[in-house]
């Protein structure tokens, strides 16, 4: 863990009694649990340790907003997704088309040559045949774990109105959508995907690296799990605002030391 945030429901935010009793600083107001997010990731961007991409769940990974600011923020993202998610297909042409008549406003917008369409009817489409079988991480006995994956290159289309073709894309967007990538997990023995991942990773990026991100989050439960049962994330019972903070700062200090440990489990220890 690299920082924590503690998420306070609105209607807690505004009840002044409340607050005061809880010590809550007068500048914290409410904020949803991707803005909360996304400040961490902001902040741990600006310390001197190694870069990663963000990964998430459905929560994170449906906020069209958090994605934008990871993008412009220059953060590299796997996001896990749902079926109902739309996209452009990869070969969509964006371009400005031409003036109607002498009067009015020359468009200026991009138009896409086509509607999108939700991630799972383009991955039912593309089919099983398209599937390839990569490995994802090893396994307890050294050897690797596979499953099967469809990649596919694709455009964000959540700045698209298409209940209003006319409209085109919301104000301000004034060049075709970014190109990302589309991850579908499609095991043997399913008739469809089990999971869908959206990526902003680099065209060129490894498809077993993006499956390993994309499958990875089973590691951050494990460390969670740790920290709740074993150094007692959970176990806080104080009322403070502050005494949540030191307390979150005392388990992170903690599992970072069993951390190092097990990194080096036979380095000598001071008598």
């Amino acid at each position: 863990p690299l920082g924590w945030a503690l998420y306070l429901p609105e209607d807690w935010c505004a009840d002044q009694q409340r607050r005061r009793k809880a010590k809550v600083p007068a500048e914290v107001g409410f904020r949803t649990k991707p803005e909360l997010g996304v400040d961490l990731v902001e902040r741990a961007a600006g310390w001197d340790v190694p870069k990663a991409p963000v990964l998430g769940d459905h929560a994170y990974g449906e906020n069209t907003w958090l994605r934008d600011r990871l993008d412009r923020a220059g953060c590299e993202y796997v996001l896990s997704v749902g079926p109902t998610t739309k996209v452009f297909e990869q070969g969509t042409a964006f371009a400005v088309p031409p003036r109607k008549g002498k009067d009015g406003r020359a468009p200026w917008r991009p138009q896409p040559d086509r509607t999108p369409e939700p991630i799972g009817e383009l991955v039912s489409r593309l089919g099983a045949d398209t599937t390839q079988t990569v490995s994802f991480r090893d396994g307890p006995d050294g050897e690797p774990v596979t499953s099967r994956f469809i990649f596919a290159r694709v455009h964000a289309a959540h700045g698209w109105r298409d209940d209003q073709r006319r409209s085109g894309w919301r104000e301000g967007a004034e060049v075709p959508p970014r190109e990302e990538w589309l991850i579908a997990e499609w095991p043997d023995g399913h008739d469809q995907p089990t999971d869908y991942w959206i990526s902003n990773l680099p065209a060129d990026t490894p498809l077993e690296q993006l499956a390993r991100l994309a499958r990875m989050r089973w590691k951050m439960e494990l460390d969670y799990k740790q920290l709740k049962g074993e150094l007692g994330l959970d176990h806080y019972e104080g009322r403070s605002w502050l005494g949540w903070y030191h307390h979150t700062a005392l388990v992170t200090a903690a599992h970072g030391f069993l951390t190092l440990e097990r990194l080096n489990p036979f380095h000598p220890r001071p008598a």
